[in-house]
């Protein structure tokens, strides 16, 4: 970040619109939800202030306080206790929102004691007169000895007055709210003589936030001024204190005229989760994302898939034959479009992830699949990595640092790996379309929607028995109860679902489509030549039997010839034996390696290898699958037993170096990571080999 730039930092609450905030003030992409977790790292964005500056604008984890009890509180807590920090800011936005003022307030009165500069932003402002809330603002300010922007980010009212207020920050008052010392005058006194320069509650704040990190995973702790047990009391009694502080302050600030209030959230509630209904409403919802993943994304898929084949063949008749000519046409266009072809799915699965989180749903889910989840011993918060490992395991996992108890959030990064993520996606969906009928079943599900929903139940199921299992190896000590606050229903915003499907999705393209054109080159490099004159010989050893064995022609026998005699041939047939049980071919083998960088490799690999190995013009990838037989049998490569055991093998393989990477840095070890990796590998062979041989 440029030092000469002003810098902001937006700290709150969770699910108190600071996110949405945060993409109003810079315009930046940065997805929003509507439970704990999802903002789980540093995200910076810049904005213009009324003054014409241009101002740095951070977006930290959500906290509940400043006493870090997890590693997303720790983020915040390490921030502002750091003014060596590049991103240390020069002004705090505290946001808060009307409906949830009295616990909001809590974060506010300790980062106003720290004696920073702050603003206090009360967000959801358009709720108030819904809700029947009304606040004195001049009289809040007063008490709270600060500046106050009531605004909505969502009806985009009140940022202006913020920008002005957050201009204007030199104005600011620095004093402190409560005096830390009244808690415990002896305790305090000492702490304060550690170092006089220092404010004392940073002092006390420094204390306690190193006291937890040092028992954090079990080492060893040094020598401190205070038990944990006595940190726990006075972390208590100075929250007790604050909140009198706050009782006060919005007795005579704030009123709340109940026969005003229109509220109809508690009745969606009891049906949303209830104990039966909740289950089969969300199943429903499953239903209907994967039936719109198969059914609706069908056309534009199949349209990317045909453009691509068109565009490899007008690059083969238009350009000079040659190197150039064969890389592009072979190699880098089948390699993306293999990639492409999947941009309506994913765009789909972020749409509907995003509509449920934007309105509510999502901490529904939460709050009703904690039930199933206490009885296998996870916490009720490691449901928010699961579901989110939808989408990908990598902020999945980060997302587990709001998980308190070490060996829980442990658990948590060991099992989310095996929840379906969208890089599992574009393997699926080829498969299925092949091996799965096009039927519909109970007169408008599709079967492929089916078998895909099952796929993802598959996943999460392993998790839960995963942790089961981990659960009773790794003893744990503690039991954490799950606490998540329910907020309002509200209409998802179209610009908040607009940014979430184009970034994430862009993402996911770029993300890949940069691995995807560097194994093209080299992949089609190693399928292109080869050691020795053997591939130069191949179409003198073609026979007659051969040309005609299984219907093709002498042009493809010889293309199968040699690329059988390529370097990628080679290393195909050598690791062939290991991979043949599991009804793979070594053209798939090559295609499992090449996807341990990104599962979604795997489509892009085979369609640069069937590019190189086969001379029919304007082939979709789909129809270069489904061509490929067996030399010896002349049956389909991608029958149903192939089929099911590809499927069985990606949803419970690791398969993900960037996932295995997360891991060691959450962990801090190795130890983990390759536990991970040795374990899913060998559970997904075993499985997929029986599917294999029982659906064969």
């Amino acid at each position: 970040m440029s030092k000469h730039l002003h810098k902001i930092a937006l700290i709150g609450n969770p699910n108190t619109g600071k996110t949405s905030l945060f993409n109003k003030l810079t315009g930046l992409n940065q997805q929003t939800g509507n439970y704990p977790g999802v903002t789980v790292d540093r995200k910076l964005g810049y904005t213009q202030l009324t003054d014409g500056q241009k101002a740095a604008v951070l977006d930290l984890p959500g906290t509940y306080s400043l006493n870090a009890s997890s590693l997303d509180e720790s983020v915040v807590t390490d921030l502002l206790l750091n003014p060596a920090d590049k991103d240390y800011p020069d002004v705090i936005v505290v946001v808060t929102e009307v409906e949830n003022l009295k616990r909001n307030l809590l974060l506010f009165t300790q980062i106003k004691d720290l004696q920073l500069p702050v603003v206090l932003a009360i967000n959801m402002a358009d709720r108030m007169q819904k809700r029947g809330i009304s606040l004195d603002i001049p009289a809040l300010e007063t008490a709270l000895d600060t500046k106050i922007a009531l605004i909505s980010s969502r009806k985009n009212t009140g940022i202006k007055e913020l920008k002005t207020l957050i201009t204007e920050r030199n104005k600011l008052s620095r004093n402190p709210i409560i005096d830390i010392r009244t808690v415990d005058e002896n305790f305090f006194k000492s702490v304060e003589q550690t170092a006089p320069s220092r404010n004392v509650y940073e002092s006390w704040l420094f204390l306690s936030s190193e006291h937890y990190k040092l028992n954090d995973q079990a080492t060893d702790p040094k020598q401190l001024s205070v038990t944990a047990s006595d940190l726990k009391r006075l972390q208590q009694k100075e929250v007790i204190k604050r909140y009198q502080f706050i009782n006060n302050v919005l007795k005579s600030t704030q009123k709340t005229d109940l026969s005003l209030a229109t509220d109809w959230r508690y009745k969606l509630d009891r049906i949303f989760t209830h104990r039966i209904f909740g289950y089969l409403i969300f199943a429903a919802i499953l239903l209907l994302i994967f039936n719109a993943i198969f059914s609706w994304s069908s056309i534009p898929m199949d349209a990317i898939d045909a453009a691509f084949a068109s565009l490899s063949e007008y690059t083969k008749s238009h350009m000079t034959p040659g190197m150039l000519q064969e890389l592009l046409a072979d190699g880098i266009i089948p390699g993306i479009g293999g990639i492409v072809i999947f941009i309506p799915q994913i765009a789909f699965l972020f749409l509907f992830i995003s509509v449920l989180e934007e309105s509510g749903y999502m901490s529904r889910v939460v709050f009703l699949m904690d039930r199933i989840m206490r009885r296998f011993g996870l916490s009720g918060k490691s449901v928010v990595p699961l579901i989110s490992g939808t989408a990908c395991a990598i902020p999945a996992i980060m997302a587990a640092r709001n998980i308190e108890n070490w060996k829980e959030r442990l658990i948590t990064i060991l099992v989310t790996p095996f929840t379906t993520c969208s890089a599992r996606l574009p393997v699926y969906s080829i498969i299925i379309s092949l091996v799965i009928p096009n039927r519909i079943v109970l007169g408008f599900i599709s079967m492929q929607a089916l078998v895909l929903m099952g796929m993802y139940l598959i996943g999460f199921a392993m998790a839960i028995l995963a942790a089961t299992i981990l659960n009773k190896i790794i003893k744990l000590k503690t039991k954490q109860y799950f606490v998540i606050e329910m907020p309002d229903y509200k209409w998802p915003l179209p610009q908040n679902i607009g940014i979430t499907v184009v970034e994430k999705t862009k993402a996911f393209v770029m993300g890949a489509g940069k691995i995807i054109l560097a194994i093209s080159v080299i992949l089609w490099f190693l399928a292109s030549y080869g050691p020795g004159e053997n591939m130069d010989q191949a179409g003198a050893r073609v026979t007659m039997e051969q040309e005609y064995a299984n219907g093709g022609t002498y042009e493809q026998a010889v293309a199968a010839a040699r690329l059988e005699e390529s370097y990628i041939g080679r290393l195909g047939r050598g690791i062939e034996p290991v991979i043949k049980p599991l009804g793979y071919d070594w053209k798939i083998g090559i295609a499992i390696l090449t996807s341990f960088a990104a599962r979604e490799v795997f489509v892009g690999t085979l369609a640069t290898i069937y590019s190189v190995g086969g001379t029919e013009d304007e082939e979709t990838i789909k129809q270069k699958m489904r061509a490929q037989t067996d030399v010896k049998t002349g049956k389909p490569i991608f029958d149903l037993g192939t089929g099911l055991s590809i499927l069985m093998f990606y949803a419970f393989a690791m398969q993900c170096v960037s996932t295995l990477a997360i891991t060691k840095r959450e962990t801090n070890s190795w130890k983990w990571p390759l536990m991970q990796l040795a374990i899913m590998t060998v559970l997904a062979y075993c499985i997929a080999f029986v599917v294999h041989e029982i659906a064969s």
